[in-house]
């Protein structure tokens, strides 16, 4: 009698092997054939879900992920990277908060330098000083709906048999400025940073983080340039530091320096989570060919 459960392991390891490979089209094709034959097996099922985050199937990895975390025998450092995973999904499909929320309960159950790199990179997606919002129009928004809830609440029920317990509860005081909540986040996510950095200040990934916070939401462009020759020292061919460094070599007029961070961050392998994409580099090696560069 043939053991299915044993075939559907076997073309998951098949198909782990094509991945690491670089035949994904193959890989996919045998990963979505053994997911759909009742893979249950954690280390093929993230596998799996890596594949598909690369390719930008944000809904099918959170599928995949829901199985992994349900599956028999899943030790608890999987477990970790499906929490990861996960927030890094809800992230790309426009969840950034609710991917902060699992991480950072994520690092609250258990630290780990995985958690401080995702973690990291959201803090900087969430406060980079291009996506701050209109503080007057939401805090306009806010309090108009605060008001609204309030009288709603405050009116007597029209029905003698109503439980003014069932209705929803509305805070006293209004909401606080949406500015001084902004401003908290950002403390709250330079203290995580500079923690990352402290648990291990040889990680590239976490040095790359902290010096993106200070360029990006602080605009401390000197202190981030120390942390991104750091970064780069440690892996010289990381992407989003090359592309950064290359920043600076075009504000300080070297073109021939620039032109070859970007053509080797070029030739990198890009993530979903890189700042940096491969349209973004080909523009700024065009813009420094033409002459246009900032």
């Amino acid at each position: 009698m043939i053991d299915l459960g044993l075939l559907v392991n076997m073309k998951a390891q098949k198909a782990h092997t094509l991945h690491g490979k670089g035949d994904l089209e193959q890989a996919r094709r045998l990963y979505e054939e053994a997911y759909q034959g009742g893979l249950d097996n954690p280390r093929y099922l993230l596998s799996y879900t890596v594949l598909l985050f690369r390719a930008g199937e944000f809904e099918k990895a959170c599928e995949v992920l829901r199985r992994t975390e349900k599956v028999p025998g899943i030790n608890a450092e999987q477990k970790a990277q499906v929490f990861v995973y996960y927030a890094s999904c809800v992230f790309k499909m426009g969840q950034i908060d609710k991917g902060i929320r699992l991480l950072e309960k994520q690092h609250l159950r258990q630290p780990s330098g995985l958690v401080y790199q995702t973690l990291g990179i959201l803090y900087v997606e969430k406060y980079d000083a291009s996506q701050k919002p209109d503080f007057k129009v939401l805090d306009e928004e806010a309090m108009k709906a605060w008001e609204t809830a309030r009288a709603a609440a405050l009116e007597p029920a029209e029905d003698a048999n109503e439980d003014d317990d069932e209705k929803p509860s509305v805070p006293d005081t209004p909401p606080r400025p949406s500015e001084e909540v902004w401003n908290e986040g950002i403390e709250k996510a330079k203290a995580f940073l500079e923690e990352a950095v402290d648990y291990d200040d040889e990680d590239p990934i976490c040095l790359d983080n902290y010096a993106q916070f200070l360029y990006r939401v602080l605009g401390d462009r000197e202190n981030a340039r120390k942390y991104f020759k750091k970064a780069i020292e440690i892996k010289p061919t990381q992407i989003d530091t090359l592309y950064f460094l290359a920043q600076y070599d075009i504000a300080e007029g070297k073109p021939d320096a620039a032109k070859e961070k970007l053509a080797t961050a070029r030739e990198g392998r890009f993530s979903p989570l890189n700042y940096s994409t491969p349209e973004k580099v080909d523009a700024l090696l065009s813009s420094i060919s033409s002459g246009k560069e900032a």
